[in-house]
């Protein structure tokens, strides 16, 4: 299996975007990394735009970035709930500054802005929050998937089969 004795986290909030949680989860399993769900607070379950839910395996403030390979922020509107979480902003900017792959997908872009990892750097997004990636310092294009170094971008839920591709490529070492 392409990822094994991989560890992959992947970051969860309210309202999150079911596909763009459960998909990469689903298929980075598939692919024989350990995925481990990354909230608020250790058992805290969040719930999904459409009710979907998952509980989180540990909290942000618990986690390390030591301890995985690649970190993974789902869109929605829960990355505007997570980029208030101090521990969950921390986690990703010291993950990027160890050299970590992270990935973020459609409005997970904010996130990386908060972390202050985009200055410099292309990536892609929602198309409705361009502005806000361009003002801290990226350069936006509209590509269904976009690597930088570590970094991962995707637009939206269409775009998750060339997401998942490209960090499993990156994680492996491809």
């Amino acid at each position: 299996m392409e990822l094994s004795g991989k560890h992959i986290a992947i970051l969860a909030e309210d309202n999150y975007q079911e596909l763009e949680l459960w998909y990469p989860l689903l298929r980075l399993r598939e692919a024989g990394a350990q995925v481990t769900v990354v909230g608020r607070e250790t058992g805290k379950v969040h719930t999904s735009k459409h009710g979907y839910e998952v509980t989180a395996d540990i909290a942000a403030s618990e986690a390390r970035p030591q301890d995985y390979d690649a970190i993974i922020i789902p869109g929605g509107y829960a990355p505007d709930l997570m980029r208030r979480n101090p521990a969950m902003v921390g986690l990703v900017r010291d993950a990027h500054r160890q050299g970590k792959v992270v990935a973020a997908i459609c409005h997970a872009a904010w996130m990386l802005a908060s972390a202050d990892i985009v200055k410099g750097k292309q990536l892609t997004s929602f198309h409705s929050i361009k502005d806000d990636m361009v003002n801290a310092g990226a350069t936006w294009v509209d590509e269904p998937v976009v690597r930088d170094g570590t970094l991962i971008t995707s637009r939206v839920p269409q775009d998750l089969p060339f997401f998942c591709k490209e960090i499993i490529s990156a994680v492996s070492g491809r």
